[in-house]
């Protein structure tokens, strides 16, 4: 008897082999977990009304149709690309309705705040996503460690199995990352001023 996870993993490899039918088999076995990826994410939403939980599937999910070159491994992998994808949505959400006025009225929020929100205001989705994007081009399993804990709220266990690293590395990469990113948002915040 095969588990979920084996499971998961055949039918995105059948999904990628072109049968359709596959995909309709896939979503049943991942929604609840991908509704709970979009639930941690809308606990940290900052405006009401901005997007709904099952709205952030959904435009996840259609992110994710569209993937059909991924050479997906297993299900860690649909996952990490799902709270990718997660965050592409909510970034675009964060800048369409800062488009009419520079910044949107939002207030900046340091790092450790948007990395451990604990109070009603947001993390600036933009400047962490444009930060995010410059720790990638100098180390992109560090980007990652921060997209998979950060937006995808994987625990470090499951952050090491996605990316095929020990816990440790992830520790390390985690603790590292968010100093750098501290310092990138601060150094963003100080030049715009």
């Amino acid at each position: 008897m095969k588990s979920q996870g084996e499971e998961v993993t055949r039918l995105l490899q059948e999904w990628r082999g072109g049968r359709q039918d596959a995909l309709e088999r896939l979503m049943p076995l991942v929604y609840e977990e991908l509704h709970l990826i979009a639930s941690r994410h809308m606990a940290r939403e900052w405006r009401a009304g901005a997007l709904q939980t099952t709205a952030l599937v959904s435009e996840a999910y259609l992110k994710l149709v569209g993937q059909r070159d991924v050479d997906w491994q297993n299900r860690a992998h649909f996952f990490a690309m799902s709270a990718k994808m997660m965050r592409r949505v909510l970034v675009d959400v964060a800048r369409s309705k800062s488009y009419l006025k520079r910044g949107g009225g939002a207030a900046r929020e340091p790092l450790e705040h948007a990395l451990n929100v604990t109070d009603e205001r947001p993390p600036d989705l933009v400047a962490l996503d444009t930060a995010l994007e410059a720790l990638a081009r100098i180390d992109e399993r560090k980007s990652r460690v921060v997209e998979l804990r950060f937006f995808g709220g994987f625990s470090v266990e499951e952050t090491a199995a996605a990316l095929d690293v020990s816990q440790e590395t992830v520790h390390r990469d985690w603790r590292l990352a968010k100093s750098w990113l501290r310092r990138e948002l601060r150094g963003r915040a100080t030049d715009e001023s």
